[in-house]
């Protein structure tokens, strides 16, 4: 028999369980009518995902203080946009480079709205019709016929039928049938099911909207249809603005990271500091001193540097002192950034070689950083 998804035995909980006390305690304290069907006023859905004062609430039958962490670090007014999209008839379509931060938002949203973030379908080459729509338990259909038990409902049909939120993660993935496959869904809010005379039709209930993404790198491989296009409102997600808050979101993401995988260790604000500056400047070509370097072909999101710091915590933890260090991030950093392109080693090099060598005679992080890097490129 199959354990309940808990903290102990579940390697990622979905957002509505992890953060079920503060959802919880947002909607005891909810003094805005949500809209029909959502769990929360969208004053509280953006609360919970941009973070407020902690609520006093009751949880399991005690007054407690439940803070209300920050899920999301982009802008409140992104945020805004996202919520009041999907509290119309228009459907969210969240657009932005790798690792902005699309998927994340989708989970919160979807948590915060309607109580489940997981009815999602994957987008990808492989993605067919019958994931979007239905299909039908086969050996049933031998033996009995199409009956409406012998139906199974896509993640679509059962957010339709519950009045939930569909989350449709890299859209552009999908061939242009299977895009179009939504444009009726979204017109009509329904499913048509020709195999069922007498249950031909599946209405969606008040609630039912669609949160999709897509990535900007992905653009022109499968590019949505102009009469799917109008159904969606565009909310694009830009990379982190300012340095300060992409340290604040690898501190923060890196912590959650750690805990999950045991390591007892922190990221000292030194370490973060130097493996933010190295993909920021890396990613934008220029260093903060104005010297231009050449950029790889490697997309360097605030996600990559989180894993980066995750790699070089469970580095130090397994392999060095427990404490992790700038020669930590070096040794995972070379993994991150040179993925399909052997050239992009060459200009990783030099940024070691011209912008790290520079900052090391001051600093011994930047030493460590570079000393490390250099043994890792030979």
């Amino acid at each position: 028999m199959a354990k309940p998804a808990t903290d102990e035995t579940t390697l990622r909980l979905p957002a509505e369980l992890k953060y079920a006390d503060q959802l919880e305690a947002l909607r005891q304290q909810d003094s805005d009518p949500p809209p029909k069907a959502w769990k929360l006023s969208p004053r509280a859905v953006l609360t919970y995902v941009l973070g407020g004062k902690p609520i006093k609430a009751k949880v399991n039958g005690k007054a407690v203080e439940v803070p209300i962490t920050r899920k999301f670090f982009g802008s409140e007014e992104i945020v805004e946009r996202a919520i009041v999209t999907l509290a119309s008839e228009r459907a969210l379509l969240l657009v932005g480079e790798p690792g902005t931060g699309k998927s994340w938002l989708s989970e919160h949203l979807a948590a915060a709205i309607a109580g489940t973030s997981t009815l999602t379908i994957q987008g990808t080459a492989g993605t067919t019709e019958e994931h979007v729509k239905y299909s039908w338990n086969i050996a049933r259909v031998i033996a009995e016929g199409p009956r409406p038990e012998n139906l199974i409902p896509s993640p679509t049909m059962i957010a339709m039928r519950t009045g939930g939120l569909l989350r449709f993660e890299e859209i552009t993935r999908c061939v242009p049938d299977v895009q179009d496959a939504l444009v009726s869904i979204l017109s009509d809010k329904a499913i048509s099911v020709p195999e069922l005379p007498d249950h031909n039709m599946v209405w969606a209930t008040q609630g039912f909207n669609i949160i999709a993404t897509a990535n900007t790198r992905d653009q022109g491989v499968n590019d949505l249809s102009a009469a799917l296009k109008r159904r969606f409102n565009y909310v694009h997600i830009p990379i982190v603005a300012d340095q300060k808050t992409e340290i604040e979101i690898v501190q923060h993401r890196s912590a959650e990271l750690m805990e999950r995988y045991d390591v007892p260790t922190k990221l000292g604000a030194p370490v973060v500091e130097l493996l933010a500056t190295v993909f920021r400047e890396i990613r934008q070509g220029k260093t903060q001193d104005g010297v231009s370097i050449k950029q790889p072909s490697t997309t360097l999101s605030t996600a990559e540097a989180i894993g980066t710091a995750l790699d070089a915590a469970l580095h130090a933890r397994y392999f060095g002192s427990g404490q992790v260090t700038a020669a930590d991030l070096a040794r995972n950093l070379v993994g991150s950034i040179v993925k399909e392109d052997l050239a992009d080693l060459a200009i990783l090099k030099e940024y070691v070689v011209v912008v790290a060598k520079k900052r090391a005679a001051k600093d011994k992080h930047w030493k460590e950083f570079h000393d490390t890097m250099l043994g890792q490129l030979k």
